[in-house]
């Protein structure tokens, strides 16, 4: 039996699934740091307490989540750490059996579970640390959760067993917490949640997401602001006035369409059509017609045929999103989508999704080359061997195309922006030079 460690805690926190997952962790960190005890991100060098963050959307995002825990359940058996704390999604939707399953764990928190987590970790939840968060990515981005929760119907989504109904943060505490984002160096915050479209609704009684954009913009030191995850029913149109006139909107939105065949959406739930779809898509690029639109699709839902998947394909064709995502359909347990036959075989889901993303792929191309020889403003992420690398307004970090400039004979600072004439393409990236 090995012994205890006398040493000081020190926590390291592991973050599986989406960029909402790491927006907790970075809470969590802030709360801890704000308690005096040391904690780190993902580094696994001394730290003799480990939470891991779990996400339980899809069968690859679970599998991930147990497979870490696992992991870390054998570091404790070694006694290479003392303790071993699990939370998030999965530990939110699976506790139960996780617990039977896993029962060298210390203890399973859901995603509200913040407070009882911080106690048993030795900490105080502290409400004052309104926007405190010891964030994970590079200082001159951040993400901003502006809600929580889900209450759309989506037949294939567990989020809402997960995460619970959709809540507002009032627009005054976002603004708060921007502007300490800001005060840290922070230029380019990403708007998150499950549904951003519906943002305000449940506090305020309409939607209000237009009056936040404008409310963000109005603080001093953040220079973009970009919106991720916004549903397509019941779209604000006041939203695109913003994005059009105010020049710190990104001329950016990322809208998870996930199909366009009309009897695969009515199944999903989706409350939408093959012709609002594409009228929405036409009323983005009449009113803001430098938009990058980026969306994600799911291929292999329950009775789609071949001929339902040439019409997906042939729509991606005409469309030509900027930007574009493809998921395998996962037969979630407790979704109303799982009352369905998984009757699409896992092949050739996979095929699909190959076909859709090298389709993608060459638009992605054709798009790339009407930019050479345009300047476009970018913001650098880091250096990586011989180039500096950022991304323009088009282009969120680790999804999307980045801009390449050779390090020879340039100096860019990491989190300044820079004028940049593109030079050259590839399917993905762009290369050119400071233009000064």
């Amino acid at each position: 039996m090995r012994t205890k460690s006398l040493k000081k805690n020190k926590i390291n926190v592991i973050t599986l699934g989406c960029s909402k997952n790491l927006y907790d962790s970075e809470v969590l960190m802030g709360q801890l740091v704000a308690n005096n005890i040391p904690v780190s991100h993902e580094s696994e060098e001394d730290e003799n307490i480990v939470v891991v963050n779990t996400c339980g959307f899809i069968d690859n995002a679970k599998e991930e989540s147990i497979n870490t825990i696992l992991e870390q359940a054998q570091r404790k058996e070694l006694g290479q750490i003392d303790k071993l704390y699990v939370t998030g999604c999965l530990s939110e939707r699976y506790k139960a059996d996780l617990e039977k399953d896993i029962p060298d764990v210390n203890q399973y928190f859901g995603t509200t579970d913040l407070p009882k987590l911080l106690k048993v970790l030795g900490a105080d939840y502290k409400h004052e640390l309104l926007g405190d968060r010891l964030t994970t990515t590079p200082k001159h981005y951040s993400y901003l959760k502006i809600s929580e929760g889900c209450d759309r119907p989506c037949s294939f989504c567990a989020i809402p067993l997960m995460r619970g109904k959709h809540k507002s943060t009032p627009i005054e505490k976002l603004v708060t917490e921007a502007k300490n984002l800001a005060k840290n160096g922070v230029k380019e915050l990403i708007l998150i949640a499950q549904d951003l479209t519906f943002y305000g609704l449940d506090i305020y009684n309409k939607r209000r997401l237009a009056d936040l954009l404008t409310s963000l913009s109005e603080v001093d030191g953040i220079e973009w602001i970009r919106l991720h995850y916004a549903y397509p029913t019941g779209f604000p149109k006041d939203v695109l006035e913003v994005i059009k006139n105010n020049n710190k909107v990104c001329n950016y939105i990322d809208i998870p369409l996930q199909h366009i065949n009309d009897n695969i959406l009515k199944s999903m739930k989706r409350g939408t059509s093959f012709e609002r779809t594409n009228s929405l898509i036409k009323s983005f690029r009449e009113k803001v017609p430098e938009m990058a639109i980026r969306t994600t699709l799911i291929v292999g839902y329950p009775g789609e045929t071949d001929e339902i998947f040439n019409q997906l394909k042939k729509w991606v064709s005409d469309t030509k999103f900027d930007r574009l995502g493809v998921f395998t359909y996962s037969h979630e347990e407790n979704t109303s989508a799982h009352d369905l036959v998984d009757d699409v075989p896992d092949s050739i889901k996979k095929k699909r999704a190959e076909e859709i993303m090298d389709l993608q792929t060459n638009i992605s191309w054709d798009l790339n080359q009407k930019k050479i020889g345009k300047t476009l403003k970018v913001l650098f992420d880091r250096k990586e061997g011989d180039y500096f690398i950022g991304r323009s307004e088009f282009d969120s970090p680790d999804v999307d195309n980045e801009i390449l400039v050779k390090a020879d004979n340039t100096y860019i600072r990491i989190g300044d922006f820079a004028r940049v004439k593109v030079e050259k393409t590839d399917h993905f990236d762009l290369y050119g030079v400071v233009d000064v």
